[in-house]
């Protein structure tokens, strides 16, 4: 049976790098079922080493999560205009994310309804497209201030490109600046400032602000120019279930596109697509030059591995949904070994178990 594995001293040490790093209150960002490593194993190794606001996009993420942290804040980062959904905000006590007119008003009916004060983060779209008020719209975002039952706490924006182009994260960051200004100007009281993800902070200077929101930081599994000195987290593993040697000429997996170049000597192993391996790119670059590399491995057609005893030995053949052939010949490997792959935690499937070792 395949799980997924996280070094759980290391996630730690990540934690701790990151709060170093960042100097100032650090949002674990939890989204995506904790950035693969399991929402709520992931949550309560974050606040068990000081991390007290969280952050998930997903209005169904909201009760298992709030489970877990108990009453630290939890800011979801999803501006929307669904009744249903802001009732489901509010009657957690999050902090909601306004990025619309709309939004608002439709928050502050579900405050009146439920008569209570809801805490809200207002959202500018510096280039992102997605949710938030452009810097033009600063008017109306302004006049949300106003509505009945919104209680203003904060104002974030989000960078678009902080993995590759400093330049514009840090224009991005002048455009939220001067709209947090106008609306400073304006008599509103403004509350935390945040922009910076994980890319931001590990590749631009200054973008802090007054607390800095982290997810892919604590995997280890970040695009930077430079060594960030994380641990790479997370890897698929499960035992060798069988061995056979095959000879030379013989087909393996769908379609019979491997033929054997000589008699082979194969490990099976219980690891396929339906457990993410080999449905998507399998290694996050740990410097800006692996794009470059990962598509040149592409473009080379350059096999997957997987690890058994501590040797990388290559895929054959198709992977399958849920069996993957691995040449060990020339190999002592045996039935029983535990193989491992090097993939995305983004990329496994939810119903995998996560272990914490």
């Amino acid at each position: 049976m395949s799980r997924y594995i996280i070094e759980k001293d290391k996630l730690i040490e990540n934690i701790e790098l990151v709060k170093k790093k960042a100097e100032v209150p650090v949002i674990g960002v939890v989204k995506g079922n904790g950035y693969g490593f399991g929402l709520k194993e992931f949550a309560s190794v974050l606040k068990e080493n000081g991390i007290e606001t969280f952050a998930v996009t997903e209005v169904d993420d909201i009760e298992e999560l709030r489970s877990v942290v108990g009453n630290l804040d939890i800011l979801v980062m999803r501006s929307t205009c669904i009744d249903e959904e802001a009732e489901l905000i509010a009657n957690n006590n999050c902090i909601a994310t306004i990025g619309s007119v709309n939004a608002a008003k439709v928050m502050s009916e579900c405050a009146k309804k439920l008569g209570k004060a809801v805490k809200c983060h207002l959202k500018i779209d510096t280039g992102m497209g997605r949710y938030g008020f452009m810097p033009s719209e600063v008017k109306e975002a302004i006049s949300c201030y106003d509505l009945e039952g919104l209680d203003f706490c904060g104002i974030y924006t989000h960078f678009s490109s902080a993995f590759t182009n400093t330049a514009l994260t840090k224009a991005q960051l002048v455009l939220f600046k001067d709209t947090v200004e106008q609306i400073k100007n304006s008599g509103k009281d403004i509350g935390l400032l945040h922009a910076s993800n994980s890319p931001a902070l590990f590749n631009a200077d200054g973008v802090e602000l007054d607390a800095v929101r982290i997810g892919s930081a604590f995997t280890g599994r970040l695009i930077t120019r430079e060594s960030t000195g994380l641990n790479r987290l997370g890897s698929l593993e499960a035992e060798v279930i069988e061995i056979k040697t095959v000879p030379k000429g013989y087909s393996i997996g769908y379609n019979g596109l491997f033929t054997t170049a000589r008699e082979t000597k194969l490990a099976i192993v219980p690891i396929g697509h339906y457990d993410g391996f080999g449905i998507s790119k399998q290694k996050e670059s740990a410097d800006f030059h692996g794009i470059l590399s990962a598509a040149k491995k592409y473009a080379k057609k350059e096999h997957l591995q997987v690890i058994i005893n501590g040797k990388g030995y290559n895929v054959i053949g198709e992977i399958g949904l849920s069996h993957t052939a691995v040449d060990v010949t020339g190999s002592d490997v045996k039935v029983g070994d535990i193989a491992k792959v090097d993939i995305s935690p983004l990329m496994v499937n939810p119903r995998i178990k996560r272990i914490y070792k």
